[in-house]
């Protein structure tokens, strides 16, 4: 993998810490902000509703610009708002901080997918992008358990002061690792040519996958501290222990998932799915339980993250050369899913089912995805058929699609 790939993962690693660290910080927050558990479960749905704003505007805003000038604009934007939220503790402008940084993430991501997947060769996509995303894993071992650690002890603004401090050493960093200017290897995007891009139907099922896949894990992540706490009984020091098992999980389903998604997308989609969904509802009958809790924890880590490199190669795979208005649409429904799943599962434990219910409303999620993933698979052999003739030539028979569609 070229350099300039891991030096993305680290920003993705530090601005990642931001995105997922409210899950261990929640119940801190809703105490000191005198709001309820569910209320502040809304700021994961405000970040998550900022990466589906910022995702697509904010690529088409910076389509002719040099990728460097617009991914350290976006950092900038994004350790301003973190500082800004740790001097202000206020619900209300937190929220609006959390929209912002999140809308600034989605621009880095976004035109981070496209270095990322331009930097290799068609085979190498998902494997390209495994990497990227693994900063998010390592986010959720380190990042996401020494925020918690860090609220616990010396209040939340600790761990926004900690995110911005790592996003501006990754600022710095990529400076030194990514080349200025426009690359004149490859053409420069046309906004007419992008917005083509995305009149393929197949496209938007890969899209409905992509979130529901999220939505599946999310559903029970964000809420997954107060669960531990709450139902089933651990410690509040005994938190970010088990968030970082989920993180470990993560990392091995994401390596796992980043070798094999070129070749097999929808065998790794199906089984990461099926897996979440059972977790989801072993977790939901079993919350009680701390040794039955901590398996399952790693195992939703896991089956939730074997599926990210295979989502990204569907979207990919089907947008061609024609990737960046689409791959930050791909980026737009992971959030899509990031944003419904709380706001879900906060209904349910609103509506006196309890926390426990988060699995039953992951399971649900899991479900559908499985459902668009078949559909997918089954319009992508629908489309392999029309296209070839009675007599296929070599040519058609090697295309990416055709060498991943029967998996």
């Amino acid at each position: 993998m070229p350099f300039v790939i891991y030096v993305i993962a680290f920003g993705a690693f530090a601005q990642g810490t931001s995105e997922f660290m409210l899950s261990g910080l929640l119940p801190s927050l809703a105490d000191d902000l005198n709001v309820s558990l569910s209320q502040a479960g809304l700021l994961v749905s405000a970040f998550a509703v900022g990466i589906v704003l910022g995702a697509p505007l904010l690529t088409l805003a910076t389509l002719r610009l040099p990728h460097r000038a617009a991914l350290i604009g976006f950092q900038v934007i994004f350790i301003a708002g973190h500082v800004a939220a740790a001097l202000i503790p206020h619900f209300g402008f937190l929220l609006i901080t959390r929209v912002v940084t999140a809308m600034a993430y989605a621009g880095f991501w976004a035109l981070a997918s496209v270095v990322a997947v331009s930097s290799v060769d068609a085979g190498r996509r998902g494997r390209a992008m495994s990497v990227v995303v693994s900063g998010l894993s390592v986010a959720m071992i380190l990042g996401v358990p020494a925020g918690t650690l860090l609220a616990q002890h010396t209040g939340w603004q600790a761990a926004f002061w900690a995110v911005a401090v790592m996003t501006a050493l990754s600022t710095v960093t990529l400076l030194i690792a990514l080349p200025g200017g426009h690359d004149t290897a490859a053409p420069r995007p046309r906004l007419n040519t992008e917005l083509r891009s995305l009149a393929v139907p197949r496209l938007w099922v890969a899209y409905a996958t992509t979130g529901l896949t999220v939505a599946a894990v999310f559903a029970i992540f964000a809420y997954l501290g107060a669960l531990l706490e709450e139902v089933t009984g651990i410690t509040t020091g005994q938190v970010p222990i088990v968030l970082c098992v989920y993180g470990v999980g993560a990392l091995i389903g994401l390596t796992v998932g980043g070798r094999l998604a070129d070749r097999a997308p929808f065998g790794l989609l199906l089984t990461g799915m099926g897996t979440v969904t059972a977790v989801a509802v072993a977790m939901a009958l079993a919350a009680g339980s701390l040794w039955a809790m901590i398996p399952l924890t790693l195992l939703l880590g896991a089956g939730g993250f074997l599926t990210n490199p295979a989502v990204n190669a569907r979207v990919f795979t089907i947008l061609g050369e024609t990737r960046t208005l689409g791959g930050a649409m791909n980026i737009a429904a992971f959030n899509v899913g990031v944003a419904i799943a709380p706001w879900a599962a906060g209904l349910v434990i609103d509506a006196g089912f309890g926390l426990a219910a988060t699995g039953w409303v992951g399971a649900a999620f899991g479900l559908a995805a499985l459902a668009t993933t078949l559909l997918d698979r089954h319009l992508t052999h629908r489309h392999q058929s029309d296209r070839h003739s009675p007599a296929p030539s070599a040519a058609s028979a090697t295309t990416p699609e055709a060498t991943t569609a029967s998996r």
